[in-house]
């Protein structure tokens, strides 16, 4: 009889360690993240550098950085979120807009960039202004043309929401919301963007082929543009000057980082990936179609600028029927399954698990 009482007593002190060690956190659960293993797609190159080695991904991070991502209160007058901008049926870019739309009905300057495979950038922004994903949000977050918050001011206003109480207990072991954590959170959801299967991916993979008006296309893209836009991720991201006559804001592009008038009018070689669903094209949104993309490296490159790419100066010579071909081959290299992801999207559809939360 004593045994048994003994043993009981073992017992109740254990759980009742157990139970005291799961609820010292005010109720916010224990800090059990999963992690994510970030893959990279077959025949792709390693990410310069592991974006996520001092961020840890994790599922609980992955989705806090979700809902941040598509919150319009982080920015000065609530309506406009990072999603506002970078649609994802739109590949994460601005659609039909070739400026995005800021607070009190102010516009931004440049054509907001397409957001996916960003762990193989060095650089962000058109200009490269930025070599960071954790740093990246803190210009569109504080830009009075944009998001125009204040950091202090945009922290409180999360802290007053019990969710984010939990989700940044449930990503970051306790409940402590910072700037740090806010950009840390972005960086897993944004990181995590990788599009790699559109029907150009599953040629590659030998799960399909290409028409002949594709294969043409496929075959003039490799002669004429993967030179700058190489394949898989179909950029060098590299800074050149395609020949765009001085926009109306008179942007000078890299220039403006460098300061070295060679870099005058360099601007971001973009990803041709989706490019079926990112128009408006180039830094400033001032073309609206793949056609007409094709027509400025046809026939409308300034070749008189000093700082043009050598490989634009005899300008890119296609006939009716190439320039047809080369638009349905670009047109392969729509991911439509990234577009329509719903662990990507904004609402609560998913079921994911979180700890500590009530979801």
């Amino acid at each position: 009889m004593k045994l048994r009482v003994s043993i009981s007593l073992v017992f109740f002190i254990v759980l009742s360690f157990f139970l005291i060690s799961a609820s010292k956190d005010d109720g916010y659960g224990a800090y059990a993240p999963d992690p994510i293993d970030f893959k990279i797609p077959p025949g792709w190159p390693k990410p310069p550098r592991n974006i996520f080695t001092k961020n840890k991904l994790t599922e609980q991070g992955f989705q806090l950085g979700r809902k941040l991502f598509h919150d319009g209160n982080l920015s000065k007058d609530g309506n406009i979120s990072c999603g506002s901008c970078h649609q994802q049926f739109a590949a994460f870019a601005t659609y039909d807009h070739g400026l995005s739309h800021g607070v009190n009905n102010t516009f931004s300057t440049r054509n907001a960039p397409a957001l996916f495979n960003l762990a193989w950038m060095k650089e962000l922004h058109w200009d490269g202004a930025i070599n960071h994903i954790e740093i990246q949000p803190l210009s569109p977050l504080t830009s009075a043309n944009e998001m125009g918050e204040h950091l202090d001011t945009l922290i409180e206003k999360i802290k007053k929401d019990t969710a984010y109480q939990r989700m940044f207990k449930s990503a970051f072991g306790d409940k402590a919301i910072t700037s740090q954590r806010i950009l840390k959170a972005l960086a897993q959801f944004t990181g995590s963007l990788v599009s790699a299967n559109s029907k150009y991916d599953k040629m590659k993979r030998g799960e399909i082929t290409f028409t002949p008006y594709e294969q043409r296309g496929y075959n003039l893209y490799k002669v004429n543009c993967a030179s700058c836009h190489a394949e898989p991720l179909f950029t060098d991201y590299t800074f050149r000057n395609n020949g765009l006559s001085l926009d109306t804001v008179n942007d000078l592009g890299r220039y403006m980082i460098t300061q070295d008038p060679a870099d005058s009018f360099k601007f971001k070689v973009p990803s041709l990936r989706n490019i079926q669903v990112t128009f408006p094209y180039m830094h400033d949104g001032r073309i609206y179609s793949v056609p007409q993309v094709i027509d400025h490296y046809i026939s409308k490159i300034d070749i008189s600028q000093s700082s043009l790419d050598p490989l634009l100066k005899k300008r890119i010579p296609l006939n009716s029927q190439q320039k047809t071909d080369l638009t349905y081959f670009l047109y392969t290299l729509t991911d439509s399954s990234f577009l329509k992801n719903p662990r990507y999207g904004e609402g609560n559809s998913l079921q994911f698990r979180l700890q500590g939360s009530d979801h």
